[in-house]
């Protein structure tokens, strides 16, 4: 699994990848302390954004690759 941010008038952004091993993966500049992503299955995954702020102003996308 993969979550994305867009914010407004920029490109979309890579924030964490997610294995089925539970695997946690962060890019440069996100952290579990804000994105926390919690895979329960190979096939089910949320990931909880916390303490917004108006910086979090964005579109998120959620993409799944089955390898």
């Amino acid at each position: 699994m993969f979550w994305y941010q867009q914010p407004p008038r920029s490109s979309l952004k890579l924030i964490v990848s997610s294995t089925t091993w539970n695997s946690t993966s962060y890019e440069d500049g996100y952290s579990k302390t804000k994105f926390e992503v919690n895979r329960e299955s190979h096939n089910y995954a949320l990931m909880t954004i916390k303490n917004l702020t108006s910086k979090d102003e964005a579109t998120y996308f959620c993409a799944a690759s089955d390898h």
